[in-house]
């Protein structure tokens, strides 16, 4: 037999050149779906098949997912298969296959004579093409199967390049995306700084959810100190009670929580709201809020990137609500501070101020408050038949609640100071007005004395106060002046009030203090104890009451390394020639 050498060549001459053309449009194009389904149709074409389909490997699940299918009517397209090849037959470039089922699960379908054709580039391994016989039961030829290699080769490499273009795009699409995700949450921010209305910023979070993930229903509760708020919501049915905010609050505690079954059952009112998704914002290791939020208004599942948008968003808008509770804080500081210092002037304007010069004695008085406003107190001033009334007192607590009532305790002794009656029924007199107007837990320890200066007498009643310290000139005993009767306020006057005569010899020191003075602790918690202020009262005897009223502040400031719990109050007298 003479073979037509000229025609064979004629012949591949035609399938260089089909190979040629096929290349250069497969290479060009960036569809996975047109590539393959051209692949088919010239390898059916030329090589008269009836039956051919592609395999696409998958090494996530170690499978191959049937990407295009003619003719294999039992296969199903975009199902999964497992070839049950051995180790040589996995090598080689094609092999027909001999058997009659070679693909798990099992097909009815006869895939003897069938040539399966291994989809590779250089490196890996990418998939199968499976090729039926010729319809004319012809075998296939070397040349034939040298022209689907080839094909099957340059497909192949367009279809890695057309799914790194897929890749490429899609990361080029995110990546724009989370630019744009930025720049919002930039704009928001920018906003959100600029906002002190929680409602306004309620609002823009609201739209912001609409407006960049299509979401219409949203709650956000707040946390403020031990109680928990609803401060915002949208598309809920109804408005929750405080029981079940608290309840919800409590049991979504972890960062995202997707509203399972059984969750959705135990919150009835999230189960009417339809919330899908729950989020916690954390601020300092605390969780300030919770946001729960619908599924999506054209039902697209959350991705990740939609999760940490939200997450972002939530922080933005639950920081600035922080913000507007921090600067109401502020502003009711300053308010109060305010406050108490206008209190504080006001108590001050209480006070003698100058100490008046007393014929007969040399007088300094003095108080130290701990806080703005205190509830030690002193006064000084003329009774109407021309001598001196001299007064300490300490008041229960501390703050605005204590100068309340140092203020009515003064306002009293005016009151009282131009009526004719002793100093034992005055104070019986405003011990009862104390007791009937304020709590059983507030009294107040009090010392008033009478100096009558024709006489150099000193006449006194003591309620309960830390009993002042008397050092005669000519002794180095102190005597202590406790004759009177109970605090002021403890209960109604039972027994009159015991007052006091004592003579004053000139260069006899007295010395009236709160317990803020001998109470006074040192870093180690001891105190400072009437031990420690008799020794700096003696040190300083022969000094001005003046510079023995300092010597003490001094003495208690260093030993307390200036820090106060307690104010404290002095009044020194010393008599004179």
């Amino acid at each position: 037999m003479k073979i037509n050498y000229a025609n064979q060549d004629s012949h591949s001459k035609f399938e260089l050149k089909t190979v040629l053309e096929t290349s250069r449009m497969l290479v060009e194009s960036r569809d996975s779906e047109f590539i393959i389904n051209n692949l088919l149709l010239i390898l059916m074409g030329r090589l008269l098949v009836s039956k051919a389909a592609i395999f696409i490997h998958d090494p996530v699940n170690e499978n191959y997912c049937l990407k295009k299918k003619k003719g294999f009517d039992k296969f199903e397209e975009k199902a999964h298969y497992h070839f049950e090849l051995n180790s040589e037959q996995g090598k080689q470039s094609y092999f027909i296959l001999n058997e009659i089922d070679h693909v798990v699960p099992s097909v009815d379908a006869d895939l003897k004579n069938c040539y399966l054709f291994n989809l590779r580039t250089s490196n890996n391994h990418h998939g199968y093409l499976l090729l039926g016989p010729k319809a004319n039961n012809e075998a296939f030829s070397k040349m034939d199967l040298e022209f689907a290699e080839s094909l099957c080769i340059i497909s192949t490499a367009a279809l890695v390049n057309s799914q790194l273009f897929t890749e490429l795009t899609t990361t080029y699409r995110n990546l724009d995306r989370r630019i744009h995700e930025l720049n919002t949450l930039f704009d928001l921010s920018k906003e959100f700084n600029l906002l002190v209305d929680r409602d306004k910023i309620s609002s823009i979070f609201k739209f912001a959810l609409l407006g960049q993930l299509f979401i219409r229903t949203f709650f956000l509760i707040y946390k403020t100190g031990d109680s928990y708020s609803l401060l915002a919501s949208s598309g809920a049915v109804t408005k929750p009670s405080q029981k079940q905010i608290d309840t919800i609050f409590s049991d979504a505690d972890e960062d995202i929580i997707i509203v399972d079954d059984e969750l959705r059952n135990s919150h009835e009112w999230i189960k009417k709201s339809n919330i899908t998704t729950l989020f916690s914002v954390t601020i300092q290791n605390e969780r300030v809020a919770l946001i729960g939020v619908g599924e999506r208004v054209n039902k697209i599942p959350f991705s990740d990137a939609d999760y940490n948008f939200l997450k972002s968003l939530a922080n933005l808008a639950v920081i600035s609500i922080q913000k507007t509770f921090f600067l109401e804080e502020r502003i009711d500081k300053e308010r109060m501070e305010e406050e108490l210092s206008i209190a504080k002037a006001i108590q001050e304007g209480l006070l003698p101020d100058p100490i008046p010069r007393i014929s007969g004695v040399d007088l300094a008085a003095k108080t130290v408050s701990s806080r703005e406003v205190g509830g030690d107190y002193f006064d000084i001033a003329e009774a109407p038949d021309g001598n001196t009334i001299f007064a300490i007192a300490d008041v229960t607590g501390k703050g605005v609640p204590a100068a309340l009532l140092m203020a009515n305790l003064q306002s009293m002794l005016h009151v009282l100071l131009p009526v004719d009656i002793t100093l034992s029924e005055a104070t019986d007199r405003i011990n009862n007005i104390i007791h009937k107007n304020t709590p059983s837990d507030k009294f107040i320890t009090f010392f008033w004395a009478k100096y009558l200066s024709d006489h150099k007498i000193l006449r006194y009643v003591n309620a309960g106060h830390n009993p002042p310290l008397l050092l005669r000139s000519d002794s180095d005993n102190f005597e202590e002046l406790t004759d009177g009767g109970l605090l002021l306020g403890a209960m109604e006057t039972m027994m009159p009030y015991v007052q006091t005569d004592i003579q004053l010899n000139p260069g006899d020191l007295l010395v009236c203090y709160t317990d803020g003075i001998d109470e006074t602790m040192n870093a180690a918690d001891e105190e400072y104890g009437t031990r420690r202020l008799k020794d700096c009262i003696f040190q300083n005897r022969d000094k001005g009451s003046q510079e023995i009223l300092d010597a003490i502040v001094n003495s208690v400031k260093k030993y307390s390394g200036n820090k106060f719990s307690d104010d404290l109050t002095l009044l020194v007298l010393k008599a004179c020639d």
